[in-house]
């Protein structure tokens, strides 16, 4: 039952966050604009040195083409060097626990899933990964792909500002990404986390007694806050436990899981207000902000009210609300960090959940939620612009026929990469190798897997039941094209733009309240028409069977 100390709560996270945020965007402004500020004395000396030693020249403009293909091919190199970590780490250092090399597919799995800010995890961290494993593979992937998605993000912005006429280079957007704002940030994150109570250790696991006599636990340590605060704080949502947060030691409590959720929350909103910065007009970023947090919001509001009693089995230290409200937001922020188990909650819970990962920008993850929120501008404007019977506008610049669609090859790419392969699982009998059966509940597991997939979200029902070849090869695949095409998608548009003449007029006036209710009504039309069958399959269905059966609607809290 949602209590006024549960909405003062979430308020106050919310406030918290949004006053940070709105600071946070005017550092992002300095950092990705070329501005001049007092720590390029300390910073410039290390990039330079970087470029240097990666023989890039970071000032030189590239096309969509150049850009996309240098963030592709970098992320592809690393996820090539992790894998062979992975696939090795009997033989390298820092394995005391003398953990074995993982197996070709899930090794594949784990890092098509962290290069692509996805995290979605077949393994459970504990029981499966050495130190050097979780530090050089898993980690450095968190940072690299949270750097991949701001550096998009700000590229995309960027080209529809207009003023620098270009999108930007990639390896000044990365290479800035990491030194200016994720490692200095992840590194305050991790301290903090510390003194909540999560631990920092490479020392080994531990063998501690129990009160049954001759009976032992073993205490699994390590470098768990310096991944937490990366794994929250890009959007990654990879945890060094196979529980998550759920697990006590990564989330000890109410505090750190307060705080962990703001973490999520952080930079994806800086990034709606650096919209407005950058193209001149804070009115345009409140735009994209009010729409986000409005989605969200009613995502929200719609788990609250359903969760009156969860089923057995959910992590009950942070209560079915704090629980929910983590839910909605992870994905919502497209993270994929879990403080509960999802399948202890309401199917109406799981619907929100849904509903986050499918729009991609309610707010969305690190720089990409701002890229979906845009694509949606286009669309939406283009609507408009074919019922009005004008040119359609946006920013002063007219929105050419190629501009929307490769908006809607953005859009579509999504449907088609969840629903081929949710079918394909069911036509070929994969679920019966993980354990689902075939009814409304198998169905949510099976769509909720592959929709987490390809919103590069991570959570999942599966968990480490997940590791068969099947299911490691096609989600993998199904994370990088979720990832990537998109990216190239919006990229393209953002290039074009960026030279294209604008106008001091606008004819659509998008940024006010009218625009605002125009573009969330937009969203979700146009995502209830595409997913609706399949919802209505999966937790609609598994929701409405359940209310039948029990007795005044107990079960599942109505």
């Amino acid at each position: 039952m949602l209590t006024l100390e549960d909405l003062f709560v979430v308020v106050l996270v919310w406030g918290i966050v949004i006053i940070c945020a709105w600071f946070l965007s005017k550092y992002l402004f300095f950092v990705f604009m070329g501005a001049r500020n007092r720590l390029d004395r300390l910073f410039l000396p290390i990039e330079n040195l970087i470029y240097w030693l990666g023989g890039v020249d970071s000032s030189r403009k590239m096309g969509w083409k150049e850009y996309f293909k240098a963030l592709f091919y970098l992320n592809a190199a690393q996820a090539i060097i992790a894998f062979f970590i992975l696939m090795f780490q009997q033989s390298l250092p820092l394995n005391p626990m003398h953990y074995p090399g993982m197996s070709w597919s899930l090794a594949l799995n784990t890092v098509l899933s962290f290069s692509s800010n996805t995290n979605l995890q077949h393994y459970n961290g504990e029981t499966t990964l050495s130190y050097l494993s979780q530090m050089s593979a898993i980690q450095f992937l968190q940072f690299t792909s949270a750097a991949t998605g701001l550096a998009a993000g700000v590229a995309v912005i960027r080209g529809f500002a207009g003023k620098a006429k270009t999108i930007g280079n990639f390896y000044y957007d990365y290479v800035r990404s990491l030194t200016r704002v994720l490692l200095p940030l992840a590194f305050i994150a991790a301290i903090v986390l510390i003194a909540l109570g999560v631990p920092q250790s490479i020392g080994g696991y531990s063998s501690v007694p129990t009160l049954q006599r001759g009976a032992y636990e073993i205490l699994y340590n390590g470098p768990i806050a310096s991944l937490v605060s990366i794994m929250q704080l890009g959007t990654n949502g990879g945890g060094y436990f196979g529980a998550n947060s759920a697990y006590p030691l990564q989330n000890p409590t109410q505090l750190s899981n307060l705080f962990e959720i703001g973490l999520m929350m952080f930079i994806p909103t800086a990034i709606l207000f650096l919209f407005g910065r950058t193209v001149g007009d804070n009115r345009e970023g409140r735009t994209l902000f009010l729409s986000a947090y409005a989605i969200y919001g009613i995502d929200l509001v719609i788990a609250f009210l359903s969760t009156t009693n969860i089923a057995q089995g959910i992590e009950v230290r942070f209560g079915g609300v704090t629980s929910a409200f983590w839910t909605v937001t992870t994905t919502a922020f497209t993270t994929g960090s879990l403080n509960a188990s999802l399948g202890a909650f309401n199917p109406i819970v799981i619907l929100t959940a849904f509903f986050g990962m499918l729009i991609q920008g309610a707010p969305g993850g690190i720089g990409i939620g701002a890229m979906y929120l845009i694509m949606y501008v286009i669309v939406t404007i283009f609507l408009v612009g074919l019922m009005a019977g004008r040119t359609p506008e946006y920013l002063g610049i007219k929105i050419e026929g190629r501009d929307v669609k490769l908006a809607i090859a953005a859009f579509l790419t999504h449907p088609i990469i969840i629903l081929i392969p949710t079918v394909l699982a069911f036509a070929i009998g994969a679920e019966k190798a993980v354990g689902v059966t075939s009814n409304s509940t198998g169905f949510t597991t099976i769509f909720y897997e592959f929709t987490s997939a390809a919103a590069n979200n991570g959570s999942d029902f599966l968990g480490a039941a997940g590791n068969t070849v099947f299911f490691n090869v096609a989600t993998g695949i199904v994370m990088w094209l979720g990832r990537y095409l998109p990216i190239l998608f919006l990229l393209a548009i953002a290039d074009s733009v960026a030279v294209r003449k604008r106008s001091p007029s606008q004819g659509l006036k998008t940024g006010n309240i009218s625009f605002v209710v125009i573009l969330v009504v937009s969203i979700f039309i146009l995502t209830v028409l595409t997913f609706f069958p399949f919802l209505v399959l999966g937790p609609v269905l598994q929701f409405l069977q359940g209310f039948n059966t029990s007795v005044g609607g107990v079960i599942f809290g109505f």
